[in-house]
């Protein structure tokens, strides 16, 4: 590995509670190849919210971060209910002190935001990120609950409350996961009647070995693609206060910016998660890889945070393009699409060096919007570099 320095982390996502009251048939933490939720605490406890906040407090402290932000996650974070929302909010902050900003958001399918729970949320200044995958058709599609019914009618609901008046400021945005079957038209008019602020559309998850659906490896074609460009120009040609951040990020990093997105650009990772019974783990996206590859074996009882940061798993992504495969290093387009998410690079038993499983598809869409986005600069440009 590079001599690159470590880079503190800068984001932490708590895993309040582990088990979830949807049972969406693509989520990466039940239906993929880790399994460890099982043996899990369904609830963070509070010696474990303690030790925590403190091992936040203390990474802080040794690297002379100013900003923190805190990213309360699951399953499904609101099932531990408002009082231990409170808490674990509370105890981070305290143990920050004074000195340090901390940002907290949720995470949440959106069930569960009812006037109590946002009265709760507003009190303790926490945003608000909701899952929803469009229409009701595409939503419902996967994201359902156990007994089979559609989730659509409650997210929107939930939706509908936190975007009142007295709850709005809390908004974040939505996180929608792509289904290609799905009219990328009709997903993005839909997510977009709900006003998020930001909106994160997220290739499934998937891999070398157990690869994503309608992409088989290697194949030219590129259904992802196809279907990012279509909203794309959509978006691009309309402007919307909604930012979609694939589609920023990707254009900062052509015009010389930094990604600030995990899946694009080479800038260095800089979150880490902490599980409900204290163990410092990497990604949860790389749950769908093999089992425990998101695991550091590190807590929060023993260990520091800077011992996750020495974690090879964590230097691979710390090392920019190093930590590339080789055909990676090689591609022109290599600092906009920094070899896609690190879980879609893997291949069994224990291979991350490859380019991502949607190497075809990131590189329709980063062409696409690099051809738009130029042919619109070049008339400003002086004739000489035209």
């Amino acid at each position: 590995m590079a001599d690159v320095p470590a880079r503190p982390f800068r984001q932490v996502l708590l895993k309040l509670h582990s088990r979830c009251n949807l049972a969406c048939d693509y989520c990466y933490v039940y239906q993929h190849a880790d399994q460890s939720w099982r043996t899990r605490p369904k609830v963070m406890s509070p010696e474990v919210i303690a030790a925590a906040a403190d091992r936040v407090a203390e990474h802080v402290r040794s690297w002379g971060i100013d900003a923190i932000a805190v990213v309360l996650h699951g399953g499904e974070p609101l099932l531990a209910g408002p009082e231990a929302v409170g808490a674990v909010t509370r105890a981070v902050r305290e143990a920050l002190g004074g000195a340090v900003a901390s940002r907290f958001t949720v995470q949440t399918n959106g069930v569960l935001l009812d006037q109590p729970m946002l009265e709760a949320l507003r009190r303790h200044d926490i945003g608000v990120g909701v899952s929803l995958d469009g229409p009701a058709q595409a939503n419902d599609r996967h994201r359902r609950y156990a007994h089979g019914a559609g989730s659509h009618a409650d997210v929107a609901a939930g939706l509908d409350r936190l975007r009142a008046d007295r709850f709005r400021h809390l908004y974040r945005g939505l996180l929608c996961t792509i289904d290609v079957r799905n009219d990328p038209i009709e997903v993005y008019e839909a997510l977009l009647a709900f006003e998020p602020p930001t909106m994160d559309l997220l290739l499934p998850h998937g891999n070398w070995t157990d690869p994503p659906p309608f992409r088989v490896p290697g194949d030219p074609a590129t259904p992802y693609g196809d279907w990012l460009v279509t909203i794309f120009d959509r978006w691009y040609d309309a402007p919307q206060r909604t930012d979609i951040r694939l589609f920023s990020s990707i254009i900062s990093l052509l015009l010389g910016g930094s990604s600030g997105y995990e899946a694009t650009g080479l800038d260095p990772v800089d979150y880490v998660t902490i599980e409900t019974d204290g163990a410092i783990e990497q990604s949860d996206a790389l749950k769908t890889a093999a089992d425990g590859a998101a695991g550091t074996g590190l807590n929060v009882f023993d260990n520091t945070l800077d011992e996750a940061l020495a974690h090879p798993g964590v230097r691979a992504r710390q090392v920019g393009l190093e930590g590339l495969a080789e055909s990676c290093r090689r591609c022109p387009a290599v600092r906009v699409c920094g070899g896609g998410h690190y879980a879609h690079r893997f291949r069994a038993p224990a291979d991350f060096g490859n380019p991502t499983v949607y190497c075809a598809d990131q590189l329709r869409l980063i062409d696409h919007i690099r051809d738009r986005v130029f042919a619109d600069l070049r008339p400003a440009l002086p004739a000489t570099v035209r």
